[in-house]
């Protein structure tokens, strides 16, 4: 199917090069089709890309630096990832530090987990434990689109059970004391929405599941080893790649069976309003971006001090303070306001891949939540919050770069003011990504979405585009048995 096709009169275009939109092409190509990519920057991989922003030597990830849904990620276990990739698993999932020196810690182990968490450890088994026993379907369930019936229903209720304890107003009822709140709310903290509200518990559980299960890996290399993997595969297929492309209508592209488009949802309604059904058009215009975020890469002359010696041993740590106050942040931020303290998410991938950064040396990554499209700085309320956990920070900066959640959404224009999510992450956005049906990709005749804004939302884990080819696949050329993508 589709030998007889020329590269340059494809079967299917893709729009935007992001991981969905590079796991909608490798499908596509997979299934025997020919496949163009078309790419506005100079290189493949949307946020998803590792470079020098500080220093010569100093990798930093412009994008996401930890991926949790890239293990679970269906599409992901299907290409074998992890055969392509070197991922490096820490034991610590995710470190929560606080003032006093201490920090609640997420391990790999659940049961070593909750031993550390007091007198609320049973209570924190009891929430996760029967999802981490079944967090292969907890993947498939939170990965897939929501408004169809759930491959394992029940351990979706129990699930959903979960995230309706954690995403209301009783979500301290069961809870004593102050570590493990705090580190279930470090990871809701992620969707930078107010809380306690379900869409942000749902997520943040789904995170920690995983974290308990396949953990919370750094790729070797950066997210950009992601990326290439993906891009290698493409083309070992046919497929071709064409950057420093920007497309301001669908006209200029080649004819096409399908075009599909790893975009927001207002460049959809910018190249292909005309071809989108009247109440396709409506739905879209009622989508909204979320609050931004603000972006610090650091240079640093030696680890993070942190005050806690397990917390050096992870590559992820969540800073704000208490449930209490990593909430009283949030709801600043959706009221427009810069809080005072603020929640921040910390990536050290040197920790574990030392090739990042110069013998001795690290990388640090970091954002904080901001209003969308915030012209602030962020480096001194970033520095400072670090400061408070890890004294000492401060003398280790050899040099920093700054995003504003301005410079953000302009550097890419799908993360509009800032918003890493591609669009807000509301219930109704989680139900209707971007439409509410049960495929949510599929646009019009010959026409598919597959970016962030789409089901399953944010995330390297390329379930957007790979659903998204799966429906064009049957669709339009009548493929319903999805084609291998092991290596």
């Amino acid at each position: 199917m589709g030998e007889d096709r020329r590269v340059t009169d494809p079967d299917v275009v893709v729009v935007g090069s992001g991981p969905n939109g590079l796991a909608a092409a490798v499908t596509a190509a997979r299934a025997g089709l020919s496949v163009l990519v078309v790419e506005a920057a100079d290189r493949p991989g949307g946020a998803a890309r590792t470079e020098a922003t500080t220093l010569p030597g100093f990798r930093h990830d412009l994008g996401a630096a930890v991926h949790p849904m890239a293990v679970a990620s269906p599409f992901f276990r299907r290409f074998g990832l992890g055969d392509r990739v070197t991922l490096r698993t820490p034991e610590l999932s995710w470190a929560h530090p606080f003032e006093d020196g201490t920090a609640a810690l997420a391990w790999r182990d659940l049961g070593r987990t909750a031993a550390g968490l007091g007198p609320d450890g049973p209570a924190y088994a009891r929430l996760l434990g029967p999802s981490v026993a079944h967090a292969r379907a907890i993947a498939r369930f939170t990965l897939g689109p929501v408004l169809r019936v759930p491959p394992d229903p029940l351990v979706a209720v129990r699930f959903g059970l979960a995230a309706l304890d954690q995403g209301g107003p009783l979500w301290q009822r069961r809870w004593r004391g102050r570590d493990a709140p705090a580190l279930l709310t470090g990871a809701m903290a992620h969707t930078v929405r107010p809380m306690p509200t379900l869409p942000p518990a749902a997520a943040g559980l789904a995170l920690a599941v995983q974290g308990h299960a396949g953990g919370w890996p750094v790729p070797v290399g950066g997210t950009q080893a992601i990326v290439d993997a993906l891009v290698a595969d493409l083309v070992a297929h046919g497929g071709r790649i064409e950057t420093g492309r920007a497309v301001e209508d669908l006209a200029e592209l080649p004819p096409a069976r399908a075009v599909v488009l790893d975009t927001s949802v207002p460049a959809v309604l910018r190249l292909a309003g005309a071809r989108l059904p009247g109440a396709v058009r409506a739905w879209l215009r009622t989508f909204r971006f979320g609050a931004g975020i603000g972006k610090v890469d650091y240079a640093l002359d030696g680890p993070v001090p942190w005050r806690d010696q397990a917390t050096r041993t992870t590559a992820t740590v969540h800073l704000g303070g208490t449930r209490a106050e990593i909430a009283a942040a949030e709801r600043a931020v959706a009221a427009g306001r810069v809080p005072d303290r603020p929640y921040v998410l910390v990536a050290q991938p040197s920790v574990l891949d030392p090739s990042r950064a110069p013998a001795g040396k690290h990388v640090l990554w970091t954002y904080t939540h901001l209003p969308n499209g915030s012209t602030l700085d962020p480096t001194e309320l970033i520095t400072a919050e670090i400061e408070r956990v890890a004294p000492g920070f401060r003398d280790l900066v050899l040099a920093s770069t700054a995003s504003s959640a301005r410079d953000i959404g302009a550097w890419d224009r799908n993360l509009a003011g800032g918003d890493l999510a591609a669009g807000a992450v509301t219930l109704r956005q989680l139900l209707a990504r971007p439409l509410p049906t049960a495929d949510p990709w599929h646009l019009a005749d010959g026409l598919y979405l597959c970016s962030a804004a789409a089901a399953p939302g944010p995330g390297v884990h390329g379930q957007g585009g790979y659903l998204a080819a799966r429906s064009l696949l049957q669709r339009e050329f009548g493929v319903r048995t999805p084609p291998s993508l092991a290596p």
